[in-house]
């Protein structure tokens, strides 16, 4: 208790505070803006902490890493295109909320969600850090598989009325993220003979091209058609989310907040599979199922309360056992290094101050996010009134200096481009384009993982059945696939009644 009243003056004083503000402010800017991501934002504030005192130089941090997290949501909702690879499932809902109006209030359930996802997984990460780092240490290579397997089949619900397509463009992604060169043995995939191929398929890339260029190559043929129709500027009107329906929503929230702790508790997972599997939860349990995909508020509600209860959980394996679970966390692992605090079983002795210290940056950073979305809702929704071509300009030329800014090269302007030309086809043939982000999102993990356990057992399968956890979620991904093609089964049968009983009634 002492170490937490020590604690609160350290984070009230003027450069910490100012500290968590800027680097909030930072990372919701580059989890904003469609290829600056937050990652990229830790490493650029990281030499700026390299002449503060500790506790400023962990606000900085903290605070751009969870403003990250929260800002990829904006561009997510109003222009369609995810800022950061968590944010992809919010575009499945919060777009189509921003087309029918509602961009003001998807926004508003955005932030409120992000702070509650957080606020929430801090708590369990509080009080429950040293349980919760043993558990994750016992997901080994088997378990991680049959986590993301279980994760792979949340196309099933995502492949809309056709689960062939959803499969083909599963597929799809899973062949994009095999470009390049190999992991563990270094062997050349899908290169065809050229040195440039061997960058690979970066996934923020080609997430960017799937999801903006095809929005904009139907918003230039509206235009040269004639057919583009002018914002209602009472579309940029201010409404925020009511009390009942947050009341509603809070047994979405509670799960997704479980679902992004655990998800986040685990190295080598991230953002986008606690997003897409809180999503997938929250489709499962509504009265509402046949909604999702079509502008329902529990579809922003969900993913964005995961991603940022990932946040906190990516903080027990970090600080308990000094395991970074992402890129953005390793980077925060470093900063933690320079300034003398060495993460893992010691640290919660020697330096009890700071721990407390990091615990209430976190919730300052998310007051911050909250009154700075809130009042920011106003400016943001604004955007709408933008004639829709000039604004499809504006995003295509982010877009291309965000693709190349990622790794300066050209291959990945390329690469845009044909994500983009290849997203529009997809859609065109009504195949989602969803699941390819899906299928390379969850295939790197899925593959290094399997290989990797191959490896552990020298190349038994019996790794994979002699795990409890591993059959838990193979049996749940199996319990996934068999209910989704009942339910398929079954609202063809219901379309095909209803096609006979329109015949007879036309007959009659």
């Amino acid at each position: 208790m002492d170490a937490f009243v020590n604690a609160i003056p350290l984070v009230l004083a003027p450069s910490v505070l100012g500290a968590v503000s800027l680097g909030t402010v930072i990372g919701l800017v580059f989890g904003a803006i469609p290829g600056l991501t937050y990652t990229m934002a830790l490493s650029l504030v990281l030499p700026m902490t390299f002449g503060a005192g500790a506790m400023p130089a962990i606000a900085l941090m903290v605070g751009t890493y969870v403003g990250g997290m929260t800002g990829g949501s904006v561009s997510a909702i109003l222009i369609g295109v995810p800022g950061t690879p968590s944010a992809a499932a919010t575009v499945l809902d919060g777009y189509p909320m921003r087309q029918a109006g509602k961009a003001s209030l998807a926004l508003g359930l955005a932030v409120i969600s992000s702070t509650v996802g957080g606020l929430i997984s801090l708590l369990i990460m509080v009080v429950s850090v040293n349980v919760v780092s043993r558990l994750a240490l016992k997901f080994g290579p088997a378990e991680i598989f049959a986590l993301v397997l279980f994760g792979m089949s949340t196309i099933c619900g995502l492949a809309e009325k056709s689960l062939v397509r959803g499969l083909i463009a599963g597929v799809i992604g899973l062949m994009l993220m095999t470009i390049g060169l190999d992991e563990i043995t270094g062997d050349q995939r899908l290169t065809f003979g050229t040195v440039t191929f061997q960058q690979g398929i970066n996934l923020v890339v080609a997430m960017i091209g799937l999801f903006a260029v095809p929005h904009i190559i139907q918003t230039f043929a509206i235009y040269r058609a004639g057919l583009q129709k002018h914002t209602d500027p009472q579309d940029a009107r201010l409404e925020l989310p009511s009390f009942a329906l947050m009341r509603r929503a809070l047994g979405v929230m509670l799960r997704s907040s479980l679902i992004g702790t655990v998800i986040g508790a685990i190295p080598g997972t991230g953002g986008p599979i606690g997003a897409f599997l809180a999503y997938d939860n929250a489709r499962r349990f509504s009265k509402q199922r046949s909604q999702f995909g079509k502008g329902i508020e529990e579809g922003v509600i969900a993913p964005e309360t995961a991603n940022n209860a990932v946040s906190g959980g990516t903080f027990i394996p970090l600080l308990s056992l000094g395991i970074p679970g992402d890129p953005a966390t390793a980077v925060i692992l470093s900063g933690l290094l320079i300034h003398g605090l060495f993460p893992g079983p010691m640290l919660f002795r020697e330096h009890p101050t700071e721990i407390y210290g990091i615990y209430l940056a976190i919730i300052l950073s998310y007051v911050v996010i909250l009154v700075v979305q809130l009042l920011g809702i106003r400016l943001f929704v604004k955007i709408l009134l933008v004639p829709p071509h000039l604004l499809a300009v504006t995003v295509m030329v982010m877009c291309v200096i965000g693709s190349y800014a990622i790794r300066n090269s050209v291959f990945d302007v390329y690469t845009l481009a044909a994500c983009g030309l290849m997203g529009y086809l997809l859609l065109r043939a009504r195949i989602p384009v969803t699941p390819v982000v899906l299928g390379l999102v969850l295939g790197p993990t899925l593959e290094s993982q399997y290989r990797t356990a191959i490896i552990e057992s020298e190349g038994h399968f019996s790794i994979f059945y002699t795990s409890p956890t591993a059959l838990l979620f193979f049996a749940l991904a199996l319990l996934v696939i068999v209910l989704q093609l009942w339910s398929n089964a079954r609202h063809r049968a219901q379309d095909a009644q209803a096609a006979r009983a329109a015949e007879q009634e036309a007959s009659a």
